[in-house]
């Protein structure tokens, strides 16, 4: 797990993160305090900001991309794995399970994954 320090909302988190980063992230951190880190220390939000922005421009992406875009996505994807909604609350920090429903809206691709009941008989 990677702790967030003061995220959304002024908010400390833990998230997971791929086995397969761990090693690099030990390297990282290894040689400094953060593993984002700006001239002060921690990056402030503009920063993280431009930072999307432009790796979003550098991957050729044309949807307008922020971070909350990669938030909603993480959201998206746990829901689509079908991680359970209180989960999907703890790690995005929410306090109210309402304020996570919002990511409850219903892909069409994932509609159409679904197997009638029948097909099982």
């Amino acid at each position: 797990m990677l702790t967030v320090r003061s995220g959304k909302g002024k908010k400390d988190r833990q998230i997971p993160i791929p086995k397969s980063l761990i090693n690099i992230l030990k390297c990282s951190f290894s040689r400094r305090k953060y593993l984002f880190e700006g001239r002060k220390g921690h990056l402030s939000q503009r920063s993280v900001y431009k930072i999307v922005k432009k790796a979003a421009k550098k991957a050729r992406i044309r949807k307008n991309v922020s971070p909350h875009t990669l938030r909603h996505s993480f959201a998206t994807h746990l829901l689509e794995s079908v991680t359970n909604l209180r989960y999907i609350q703890k790690l995005l920090g929410h306090s109210k399970l309402q304020t996570t429903q919002i990511y409850t809206k219903v892909s069409k691709s994932s509609l159409e994954k679904i197997k009638s009941p029948l097909d099982s008989l």
